[in-house]
């Protein structure tokens, strides 16, 4: 690779001057300002998945954040959609707690071609301001202190805010119609969601019995919770088992492997549910088998169907979930909604005891399942039956025969096969859709953020 000369000069002069300022050796400074990157570098020499794409040592800037130095060295098979895999966390932190006061709203921020913006919410976090001023999924903000919202003030009036607001909310009421309202905030504060948001169990028109369970972060620290909410639901006796990662960005491997064993059939116990690829300096491959000794007391599922509910949201450790089952639950394993993400790499956890603040998690290995199939970082996995959440309309609440998905999955419980996709190729002004009739805007609308998409997409590879 071509050498920077002006780089390497400057590198010299400061250098230099660090060494012999005043005739003091001040080396010590300079290691201390350039050590965690030489440290990161050097890693990612050894164990960085895609080694062969790091750039020459001569060409980096090892004055840069740890941070910045990072996206600076990244290959561009690390990185998707503006995210990039490998990162370094500053401090110690979980998906499931905010790092910052918030409201608990997640959503999406909406433009019509007209111009207007509103933000429509996905879900509210349990026991967060946004749920005790009684915000519901489906609602739209349209104004916050009779401003409207634009690309530039929403993350100031909903993603962080540090005071409180007064919100102008459109809802669909009971009888169909467009309600607004006016809602006065709570002063925000740090949040904890728990990686199991919500279960339900439902029975079907035909008497199936329904095990529903949405699942937003795998988290090591809360898988009791999830064998206690899975024993619950299983000792129902469902019929059918929808789970729900329609948010879920991922999170540990380990974790992966507890839902896979929970929810492979019982003849898959001890057998291969996934594989560590790593690269060929290392040359190794870790085997990870489904192990009955992780139920802890509960059973393996066992049902009709599972469903598994997916956007371009769902990544990493969820991805895990869908390739790694489908050897073993063949026809039975039905996705749907969208494309998933595409995250088929796996990171690991470096840490150096001269920077204690630094956790560097390096992809550093591919995840296939037992047939060696890991070939889904471009269109991600496709599901069976392809449908979308109408963020730009009015959203029914999770888990119920209102939510679009759900609505989807439960008339194929009842009748064998999924609503017909076919559309019209023209439309009557009655017939368009919700958010154009009840906003005035056109039908064309752009999201133009999503608060799901801007969560880290993880597979945390640790000690199993």
């Amino acid at each position: 690779m071509r050498k920077n000369p002006i780089y390497f000069i400057l590198s010299l002069i400061l250098t230099t001057a660090f060494f012999s300022s005043c005739g003091e050796d001040r080396s010590g400074e300079y290691y201390a300002l350039i050590g965690s990157k030489t440290w990161i570098y050097e890693t990612m020499q050894q164990n960085y998945l895609f080694y062969e794409d790091l750039p020459a040592e001569e060409d980096l800037d090892f004055f840069d954040k740890p941070a910045d130095f990072l996206e600076s060295v990244a290959s561009d098979k690390d990185k998707k959609n503006g995210v990039t895999f490998s990162h370094v966390d500053s401090v110690k932190t979980t998906r499931v707690q905010s790092n910052y006061p918030t409201y608990g709203i997640e959503g999406t921020l909406v433009r019509g071609t007209d111009g207007d913006y509103y933000y429509t919410i996905l879900y509210v976090q349990s026991e967060s301001p946004a749920s005790e001023a009684g915000l519901q999924r489906g609602d739209h903000i349209c104004t916050v202190n009779g401003i409207k919202l634009s690309s530039s003030n929403y993350t100031e009036y909903i993603q962080a805010p540090t005071k409180t607001y007064t919100y102008r909310i459109a809802r669909k009421g009971s009888n169909a119609t467009p309600d607004t309202l006016e809602v006065a905030m709570p002063q925000p504060r740090i949040i904890e969601e728990p990686s199991v948001f919500l279960t339900r169990n439902l029975t079907t028109s035909n008497g199936k019995k329904v095990f529903y369970i949405m699942y937003n972060s795998f988290e090591v620290t809360e898988e009791a919770d999830l064998i206690a909410k899975f024993a619950e639901g299983l000792a129902t006796s469902p019929n059918d088992i929808v789970l729900d990662l329609r948010y879920n960005p991922g999170g540990y491997v380990s974790t992966a492997l507890l839902l896979s064993t929970i929810l492979a059939p019982s003849n898959a116990m001890g057998q291969n549910c996934f594989n560590l690829i790593y690269n060929d300096k290392l040359d190794k491959v870790e085997s990870y088998a489904f192990d009955p000794a992780l139920l802890q007391g509960i059973s393996n599922a066992s049902y009709d169907h599972l469903y598994i509910l997916t956007t371009g949201n769902t990544a990493s450790a969820s991805e895990i979930v869908i390739n790694c089952l489908r050897p073993y639950v063949g026809e039975k394993l039905l996705q749907v909604g969208e494309n998933t993400f595409g995250k088929n790499v796996a990171q690991s956890l470096f840490t150096n005891a001269s920077y204690p603040q630094l956790e560097f998690w390096l992809t550093t290995a591919y995840i296939s399942n037992s047939q060696n199939y890991y070939d889904y970082y471009t269109d991600g996995l496709k599901p069976d039956y392809e449908l979308s959440e109408d963020v730009e309309g009015y959203l029914g609440e999770l888990g119920t025969e209102q939510d679009t998905l759900m609505n989807a999955v439960l008339q194929h419980i009842e009748n064998g096969t999924f609503p017909s996709t076919e559309t019209p190729d023209t439309e009557t002004p009655q017939e368009q859709p919700a958010a154009s009739r009840w906003f005035g805007i056109n039908r064309t609308p752009q999201v133009i953020y999503n608060s799901i998409a801007d969560k880290p997409k993880c597979s945390k590879i640790t000690n199993f």
